[in-house]
């Protein structure tokens, strides 16, 4: 099925609670929506796909303008997944982040995705969860 996709870069119009139903299709886990909404809000760069009105993917990413960004929540409804949507929301947010260096948060098995742009596993990364157990349980670290 081919679709007519925009790619916007600002929150305007998003429907919140529609926002954290597609982080639980995709899967990604659940958010609660208003604390979705400040997270977008308090993120650097965001970028949603839309579907005429319906949004069908969204991401976002963090960064000091000058050397480092990491990229969070990509996500894609599932029925949009395997259209190249997310390959394009990805070129967008590199071809807009200005630094030189861009981390960013996959999901354990989307790896080789990630890879198609030139990302690389990280050796020394490390992370402090608040709830490691359940971080290790979704295969995001070892413990």
């Amino acid at each position: 099925m081919t679709h007519d996709i925009t790619i916007r870069l600002d929150c305007d119009g998003v429907d919140w609670t529609k926002a954290a139903e597609i982080f639980e299709r995709a899967p990604l886990g659940t958010r609660e929506p208003n604390q979705l909404a400040r997270t977008f809000a308090n993120s650097d760069l965001v970028c949603f796909a839309w579907d005429d009105e319906t949004l069908v993917g969204l991401g976002r990413a963090l960064s000091d303008g000058e050397k480092q960004s990491v990229v969070y929540d990509l996500c894609i409804l599932p029925e949009y997944q395997g259209q190249k949507i997310g390959s394009i929301m990805m070129e967008v947010i590199l071809e807009t982040l200005t630094t030189p260096n861009v981390v960013l948060w996959a999901v354990p098995g989307k790896e080789p995705f990630y890879a198609r742009f030139g990302f690389n596993p990280m050796r020394t990364a490390m992370a402090l969860f608040e709830n490691p157990d359940s971080s290790a349980e979704k295969g995001y670290i070892d413990i």
